[in-house]
C-alpha cells in the first residue's frame, strides 16, 4: 500500500484580475454571464491542473451564484481553490470579488463550484488539507455536495437519455 501525498487548498489558488470593458456587457450594462463562466473556467482550470499536475477537463459547473453585479468602470478578482478531491475527480470552490474602481470598494459578485475529472484515471490524487476557517467550512461540506451532485446527475442522465435530437 502506498502513502498519498498531500496538498493544502493555499497550494491550489489561482487569481486572476479583469476590468470591466463595454465589451463584456450585456443589454442590462452588466457582466454578461457566458463572459464571465469563461474567465471562471480558466482560473478554476489551473486550480485542478496544480492538483493533478495532470490533463484534466472541464465535467460540470455545479453550482453558480450571482450575488452582486459587476458593471463598467468596476475590476473583478477571481480566486479559486481545490474544495474536494475524489478518485478521479476535483471540485474546486471560486469567489468572484468585485471592486469598484472609482471607490475601491470590494463586494462579493459570485461564487461557484465547478467539477474537473482527471483525463488519465490512472493517476493517484493527493489529500487535501485545508487550513483557513473559510477552506474548513468550504471543504467539510464536501461529501454532502458530491452525493447532491451524483444524484442530480442521474436524475439528468434520465432526462437527458429522454430528449430528442428533432
Amino acid at each position: 500500500m502506498t502513502n498519498k501525498s498531500s496538498i493544502y487548498c493555499s497550494q491550489t489558488i489561482t487569481i486572476t484580475e479583469h476590468r470591466i470593458l463595454a465589451n463584456d456587457l450585456n443589454e442590462h450594462q452588466t457582466v454578461f454571464g457566458g463572459r464571465l463562466l469563461e474567465l471562471l473556467d480558466g482560473t478554476a482550470s489551473i486550480s485542478a491542473a496544480r492538483t493533478a499536475h495532470n490533463s484534466t477537463v472541464t465535467a460540470a459547473v455545479n453550482q453558480f451564484d450571482f450575488i452582486a453585479p459587476l458593471k463598467l468602470d468596476d475590476s473583478l478578482i477571481i480566486k479559486s481553490y481545490v474544495s474536494g478531491i475524489g478518485n478521479s475527480s476535483i471540485e474546486v470552490f471560486a469567489k468572484i470579488i468585485g471592486e469598484h474602481l472609482n471607490s475601491g470598494k470590494r463586494f462579493i459578485a459570485a461564487t461557484s463550484f465547478l467539477t474537473f475529472v482527471l483525463t488519465d484515471k490512472k493517476i493517484e490524487l493527493p489529500t487535501l488539507v485545508p487550513q483557513s476557517p473559510e477552506e474548513v467550512t468550504i471543504c467539510n461540506s464536501y461529501s454532502q455536495r458530491r452525493a447532491e451532485y451524483k444524484k442530480s446527475s442521474l436524475a439528468f442522465k434520465t432526462i437527458a437519455d429522454s430528449i430528442s435530437l428533432e
